[in-house]
């Protein structure tokens, strides 16, 4: 665990360790587990992780006076190995209260553990997985700095918490959280096993149920948008060929690799712009898909602003080009 607990729990998945959990308890009703919030976007005052690695090593500072539990405190806290030149800063403690929490992985979504813990005499006691689910790890505390907290596992490797400043333990999500930081895209993770990155500060998400939409909020000539649907009625070409009915004789189908693949057949439909109207144009991708049929239908209309609509048609794409599965 000592670095990073996932490298001692990777056959572990964070579902069964959250059934152990629940089973086991901490031991006290007030140290329940709260679970990752469910909001698939974290909250757009999040900061970045750290200003720079220097700065958050400099925060640690061995201290001679008489520790006092508690040690953590309810927050976020992201979690390297002193020795490290380069830590990643992307692996987490997130303490629901001074009793409970969970380990997050911002590169690894699903990856972590929950945790029960106490806190005195300069110690702290870990149960990961649940009291006694995997038995007890102590961790010493060496010195508290600012909140930052220095210590070591049995196994002697230092390590350094440092507290996240305004991340609220109960909606923090570790993989939009690094992302934010990295490239200043968040991920939805959709329950179906898709996935994409969009730019929290240009759309809207709507997710939950078997239709997730990714509404454009710049600047913009009428509702661009994407509405990804999964369906089980049909499959994928009987849906396009339906679909491409209902806009009209001008729309069309083709066949293509669907995006985030290799070798899957994707039917893209099309409707062309109009010269005249709304400047409505329409862009439908479906596939067959866990017994059914997956669609991301793209709702553009031009301005006739060249930069403009094609400021809004990259940022669609961009999430488009972005699908990812793990199912």
């Amino acid at each position: 665990m000592k670095r990073n607990l996932v490298e001692m729990v990777l056959s572990v998945t964070f579902g069964t360790a959250m059934a152990l959990f629940i089973l086991a308890g901490c031991g006290s009703a007030d140290a329940a587990f709260v679970g990752i919030g469910g909001d698939e976007t974290a909250t757009e005052d999040t900061v970045a992780v750290t200003d720079s690695e220097e700065d958050t090593k400099e925060v640690i500072a061995v201290s001679s006076t008489e520790l006092e539990a508690p040690y953590f405190e309810r927050g976020v806290y992201v979690n390297y190995a002193e020795e490290a030149e380069d830590p990643d800063l992307t692996y987490f403690y997130v303490f629901d209260d001074e009793g409970a929490g969970y380990t997050a992985d911002g590169e690894h979504e699903g990856i972590g553990l929950p945790f029960c813990c106490e806190q005195e005499g300069g110690i702290v006691k870990f149960s990961f997985g649940g009291m006694d689910a995997m038995g007890e790890e102590i961790f010493t505390v060496d010195a508290v700095e600012n909140g930052a907290v220095k210590g070591h596992y049995d196994d002697g490797l230092e390590l350094v918490f440092v507290p996240q400043a305004d991340v609220d333990p109960e909606s923090f999500d570790a993989e939009n959280y690094v992302g934010k930081a990295i490239d200043n895209d968040y991920v939805y993770n959709d329950a179906n096993g898709w996935s994409v990155k969009y730019d929290p500060a240009s759309f809207e998400v709507n997710g939950g149920g078997p239709v997730t939409t990714f509404i454009y909020t710049g600047v913009s000539a009428g509702t661009n948008m994407i509405t990804a649907t999964y369906s089980v009625e049909k499959n994928a070409k009987e849906t396009a060929e339906d679909l491409a009915k209902t806009w009209g004789a001008d729309a069309t189908v083709s066949e293509g690799n669907f995006p985030g693949t290799d070798d899957v057949t994707g039917y893209w439909v099309t409707l062309p712009i109009t010269e005249e109207g709304s400047g409505l144009y329409m862009t439908a991708i479906v596939r067959d898909y866990m017994g059914g049929t997956l669609m991301f239908e793209c709702t553009e209309h031009k301005s006739g602003n060249e930069f403009l609509d094609m400021e809004v048609s990259d940022a669609l794409a961009s999430i488009i080009d972005s699908i990812n599965f793990t199912a």
